[in-house]
This record gives structure tokens, sequence and C-alpha cells, in this order.
């Protein structure tokens, strides 16, 4: 019977020793793992876009398989970053930033200034596409800037319709003038109202910004260097 009870107990130790092994053990937080990332999404996606306009600059473009990407789009797009840019012909942000198909949803317009239609379209963009990153993107050299830095009348309603939104620009440097030194203070000056203009028009936008959805970049590009550099001002 002592043989029996004894052979029953080791049985049990090895049952409970063989259970134990299997339970997990719980492992020490793994700091690295769980820290706070160090930039946030929409600053990621501002450096991936320098870092893009990086490899412009280098005559050094990612290679994409275009074919492939365009396959991929067909059913949906979800633009990481929205650039409101100038209509000149030598600034494309697609580009300049090297990125490609479904990356960017681009709004262009003589002096990136936005009417009803491109804030519109900027909505579309956050509200149904989930862009979180907006660019407003001037460039040295703007014709559209220097024809309001003239103060001259245009010729049409069209024309005159982009220099009354470039005008409030022209007037925090002094008013109209010929000087390159302050066409190029306008032209900044333009970005900076620009991305005010957008968001005071639209109250969509304004509460994508408030509830740290949307991120507002100013930059100007540099026609004889072709870097994109961020201006001193941004709305978050």
């Amino acid at each position: 019977m002592k043989l029996v009870l004894l052979s029953y107990a080791a049985l049990l130790l090895n049952a409970l020793l063989v259970s134990s092994q299997q339970i997990a053990v719980p492992r020490p937080p793994d700091n690295h793992a769980t820290a706070a990332p160090s930039t946030s999404a929409a600053q990621q996606i501002w450096a991936d876009l320098l870092e893009g306009n990086r490899r412009f600059i280098a005559s050094a473009p990612k290679f994409r398989d275009l074919a492939g990407l365009r396959n991929g789009l067909t059913k949906a797009q979800h633009p990481k970053a929205i650039v409101l840019a100038c209509s000149d012909s030598r600034v494309a942000p697609e580009l300049l930033f090297d990125q490609s198909l479904g990356d960017l949803f681009v709004i262009r317009t003589a002096g990136n200034v936005a009417d009803a239609i491109g804030v519109g379209s900027i909505e579309y963009a956050v509200d149904h596409l989930g862009s979180s990153v907006l660019v407003v993107l001037g460039h040295t050299k703007c014709g559209a800037v220097t024809a309001a830095c003239s103060g001259e009348k245009m010729p049409s309603a069209n024309l005159q319709s982009f220099v009354d939104k470039i005008e409030p620009a022209v007037a925090k440097i002094g008013g109209p003038t010929k000087s390159d030194e302050l066409i190029e203070k306008a032209i900044k000056q333009n970005v900076h109202q620009s991305a005010k203009d957008v968001l005071a028009s639209s109250e969509v936008l304004r509460r994508f910004v408030q509830d740290g959805k949307l991120t507002v970049f100013e930059a100007e590009y540099q026609l004889d260097t072709g870097e994109v550099i961020q201006l001193d001002r941004d709305y978050r």
C-alpha cells in the first residue's frame, strides 16, 4: 500500500512540475518598444517629403513599379499629404518631393491661393481620404505675387481674382513694390496668408486641426537649387 501511495505522489509531483513549465511567465516591460515615438505621424510624413526632395535635388529618384501602383490604386486612394501649390510649370509637387501615384492630393492655382473650390478639395482629401498633412507651398520668383506687388489692375476679372487674394500679403510688406527683396518677402508672406485663409474659410479644416488630425506646413520651393525650405510658421 505504501508503495502505491509513493508512486502516486511521485506522479502528482511530476505533473505539477510539467504544468509549472507550461505557465507563461510575464516578461519585464520592453521600454524601447513601448516608448512614445520621437516624432508625430505628421512630422514623419513631412520628413519623408523632405527626404524625397533631397533625392530630387540629387537627381536620384526612387524606382517605382508604376504599373503595379496603378493597378493597386484602381479601387481606392489614401494620399498621405495634400499640397496647395502654385500652377507654375516649374513647380510640380510629385516631382520635387519625389512622390508617386497615390501619394499626394494636389491643388494648384496661380499664387498657391485657394478659392471655395480649392478649399472644398482640401476638405474632401481630409474628411474622405484620410490625409493628415497639408503643405502650402510657395516658390521663389512667383509671377502671381509679382503681379500683385505691381499694384496694377489686371486686364480681366479672373486674373484680378487671384491678385485680390494675394494683396493682403503685399500690404503686410508695405504695399506695391518693384524691389526684388520685398517681392521675395511678399512671396513668403503670401504662403502664410494662404494657409491662414484656408483655415479661416473652413470650419471642417479648423476642427481637424483642433482635434490633432490635420497639420499644416508652410514651405517655399527654391527655383535655383530645387530645395524645399520650411517657413517659420505652421498651423497645428
